[in-house]
């Protein structure tokens, strides 16, 4: 069996050998996605390589990619390593470092002591260097300062996590929902304004649909009823627009186009979301995603700049999708999908079985049993 690629890129890392880890593992980076337990190791061990290179930069966008693994710990591990590198550069007092004065203009030494013998103008050769042994990344001191920022975060604000879900019920019928959850079991400030412009209770903001809450202060859904599917669109846009105002954020209109057509056996629906964050910053806890329910994957025609996943199910059963949002850049899904019509393919089986009962009909006449009697 041959032996796995990682652990020859650790025994690499532990070397200090930056250079060969990222030829080892730069070739298996298609190989292995970022949101499997396998992908996201493979690139955390690049991060801690490009780190000891000096390259923070690739190194964070290295991590950005992990913050939606689903293994738990090593999501929480990239987004740990994520602060590291993105925290500021702190400046050093003048007065913790000694400045030497300028001895330009004194007078040299030269001729001084001429007198003294060669043996004792030669200076002792200095001492043989310690050994020491391979370099080692500082994986320890990185580890202690992510859990110590990661520590404060929690404390300061905690992680929010935002799920906008699309329901498709039927033909030409939506329903919208957003899901807000907390890590720190309370409800955050722009989260409780959200909500209560989504009600209408916001003075100044009109609610953008028939939106109501549930669920307690850390953990909050806000849905609407199944409808028309125009009407959910724009209340979705709107819920949107109330998100960036709330936020101080100028963010642009979402684009939301849909076409539907009717084939009466059942409905061929197209949509097309964009969704433009580059004036959002990418914010450390922040987890934005759009859920698609029920939509299979092979509906999707199009979602950049992450990739679709799939998502666990939920209460109202079916298969899920999972788009996640890249703040900072822009965002379109385009997707595809047939939805069969009850009553259209009810009507289609009375046309069908309408025939053979007059046919059947017609061949008990002919052998003279006539028409059937009526029940007293």
């Amino acid at each position: 069996m041959a032996e796995d690629p990682l652990a020859e890129a650790r025994r690499a890392l532990d070397r200090g050998e930056y250079g060969q880890v990222l030829r080892l593992l730069e070739p298996l980076q298609e190989e292995r996605s970022p949101l499997t337990a396998a992908g996201a190791e493979l690139r955390l061990l690049m991060a801690t390589a490009l780190m000891g290179q000096g390259r923070t930069d690739q190194a964070a966008a290295c991590c950005r990619g992990l913050v939606r693994c689903r293994d738990a710990t090593l999501r929480a591990q990239a987004k740990a390593l994520l602060l590291v590198l993105e925290a500021p550069e702190l400046r050093r007092p003048s007065n913790w470092s000694l400045t030497l004065p300028d001895l330009s203009g004194t007078t040299p030494l030269e001729g001084v002591g001429a007198g003294v013998s060669r043996r004792s103008r030669r200076r002792p050769e200095p001492p043989p260097p310690p050994p020491v042994g391979p370099t080692r990344a500082p994986v320890g001191f990185a580890v202690v300062v992510a859990v110590v920022l990661v520590l404060l975060a929690a404390l300061l604000g905690g992680c929010m996590e935002v799920r906008t879900e699309l329901r498709f019920e039927g033909p030409g019928r939506l329903q919208v929902s957003h899901q807000l959850r907390s890590d720190t079991g309370t409800g955050t400030p722009w989260q409780r304004r959200f909500v209560a412009a989504l009600e209408g209770h916001a003075e100044g903001i009109p609610a953008p649909g028939p939106f109501r809450p549930s669920g307690g202060s850390g953990d909050q859904l806000v849905s609407t009823p199944v409808l028309p599917a125009l009407e959910a669109l724009g209340a979705l846009a709107g819920s949107l627009e109330v998100a960036g105002r709330l936020s101080g954020v100028p963010l642009a209109a979402p684009v939301v186009v849909w076409e539907e057509r009717n084939w009466l056996l059942g409905v061929r629906q197209h949509l097309r979301l964009e969704l433009d964050l580059q004036a959002l910053e990418a914010i450390p806890g922040l987890d934005l995603a759009v859920v698609l329910a029920p939509v299979r994957p092979a509906a999707v025609l199009r979602a950049s700049p992450a990739a679709i996943a799939a998502a666990p199910a939920g209460d109202g059963g079916g298969r899920r999708l999972l788009w996640p949002l890249q703040p900072g850049q822009v965002n379109v899904l385009e997707l595809r999908c047939w939805r069969w019509s009850g009553l259209g393919l009810g009507a289609a089986a009375v046309g069908l079985v309408l025939p053979l009962v007059l046919g059947l009909q017609a061949i008990r006449q002919r052998l003279g049993f006539g028409l059937p009697e009526l029940p007293a």
